[in-house]
């Protein structure tokens, strides 16, 4: 019986393991599905941006509530494609509004793993409509084997790190911020 009980405790532990190898890193830091958005991302050295600015908005109990939500989430290279004055002024006390739009113009109020979003494009003939939680339209579309993203101003995102799923939805790494129609970055 006694060992039986270690087995069983032992296939656990491999299960656990196995499945929190198979979940991508991001950065380099390990990912693991049984912990929120917010908490992955704010292990993620090259998400340290995007968790300041999820701060400044005052969204991280959003991102630890159950969801399920789809996250587009940006690195700092892509944060770094914006001027610093225009990144610190978005991150300033006062435009916590506008921070906010932004933000959850990157997220959808569904769970959402690259076969789905491709299943979505084949079925689309080639383009597939995202709306967001900030209100933004992104189009999907797939290219040269990669999912991209156009923001209504028509600036494009590549999906670089796909499926790292969260306890309460996925996150797709991006290489460029997307922003709602009419602004500027």
């Amino acid at each position: 019986m006694k060992t039986k009980i270690i087995a069983a405790i032992a296939a656990a532990g491999i299960a656990t393991v196995a499945s929190a190898q198979s979940n991508p890193t991001v950065g380099g830091a390990p990912m693991m599905a049984d912990m929120t958005i917010a908490e992955n991302a704010s292990a993620a050295p090259n998400l340290t941006t995007l968790v300041s600015a999820v701060k400044a908005a005052g969204l991280v109990d959003t991102l630890m509530s159950d969801g399920p939500f789809t996250v587009f989430a940006p690195t700092n290279t892509a944060f770094g494609m914006i001027s610093e004055a225009s990144l610190n002024q978005l991150m300033a006390e006062g435009n916590q509004k506008q921070l906010q739009q932004i933000l959850t113009c990157h997220v959808v109020a569904a769970e959402a793993f690259s076969t789905d979003i491709v299943g979505m494009i084949n079925d689309d003939g080639g383009m597939h409509v995202v709306p967001t939680v900030g209100g933004c339209e992104l189009q999907a579309y797939m290219e040269g084997g990669k999912v991209k993203l156009k923001d209504e101003n028509g600036r494009i995102a590549t999906v670089t790190t796909a499926d790292v799923d969260q306890s309460n939805g996925v996150v797709h790494v991006i290489d460029r911020v997307l922003l709602p129609a009419g602004q500027a970055g």
